[in-house]
C-alpha cells in the first residue's frame, strides 16, 4: 500500500530518499507540465521541477499539513522556482544526471479539469491568469501592462482565483 503524501514528507524530513524519490514519481508529471506553460525551454523546465524537489527536500521539516496539502506545498514551491527564472534569478542546480527521468505520463485528467475551469473564466480574468501565473509578472507589472489601477488588478485576480478554486473543489478537490 503507497504510504500517503503526509507520510512521505514526515520520512523527507528525517532524510529518508525513498520518500523523495516517491514524491518525485508522483508529482514530478504535474509540476513538469506547470513548468511547462511557464517555460519554453524543455531543459529550464526540468531544472527547475528538480530544483523544487531539491527545495522540497531542503524543506520538508517545516511543512505544515494545516496549511496546505502536499501536492500544492510542492505546486507552490515549483511555481517560485519557475517565477525566479522567469525573472532572471540564479538558480542553485542539481544535475539532471542525478535524478530519473519521469516516465510517468501527464496526469490528463487533471489537465482538462484545470482546462475546464479556467475555460469559466472571461477573457479577461484568463489574461490576468496568464500574465500572473504562466508569464510571471507580478500585480504591477500587469497593471501596467493591462494600464488598469493596481487594486482592480488583485481583486479581479482574486476573484479569478476564488472561481478556480470553487470549480476545482467542486470536481472532488483531486486536482
Amino acid at each position: 500500500m503507497d504510504k500517503p503524501d503526509e507520510q512521505l514528507i514526515q520520512a523527507m524530513a528525517i532524510l529518508d530518499e525513498n520518500a523523495l524519490v516517491e514524491l518525485h514519481k508522483r508529482y514530478a508529471p504535474y509540476l513538469t507540465a506547470m513548468a511547462r506553460k511557464m517555460l519554453s525551454d524543455s531543459d529550464e523546465v526540468q531544472q527547475c521541477v528538480q530544483d523544487a524537489f531539491m527545495k522540497a527536500w531542503d524543506a520538508a521539516k517545516t511543512f505544515d499539513p494545516k496549511k496546505a496539502s502536499v501536492k500544492t506545498w510542492l505546486v507552490t514551491i515549483a511555481h517560485r522556482t519557475v517565477l525566479n527564472k522567469i525573472r532572471g534569478s540564479k538558480l542553485e542546480t542539481v544535475p539532471i544526471e542525478v535524478w530519473d527521468n519521469p516516465q510517468t505520463p501527464p496526469n490528463h485528467v487533471t489537465r482538462v479539469v484545470m482546462e475546464d475551469a479556467v475555460g469559466l473564466l472571461d477573457i479577461d480574468a484568463k489574461t490576468l491568469i496568464d500574465l500572473a501565473f504562466y508569464k510571471g509578472h507580478s500585480h504591477g507589472e500587469i497593471a501596467k501592462v493591462l494600464d488598469m489601477p493596481l487594486g482592480t488588478v488583485k481583486s479581479k485576480l482574486r476573484s479569478a482565483l476564488n472561481t478556480l478554486r470553487d470549480e476545482l473543489e467542486s470536481k472532488g478537490g483531486n486536482v
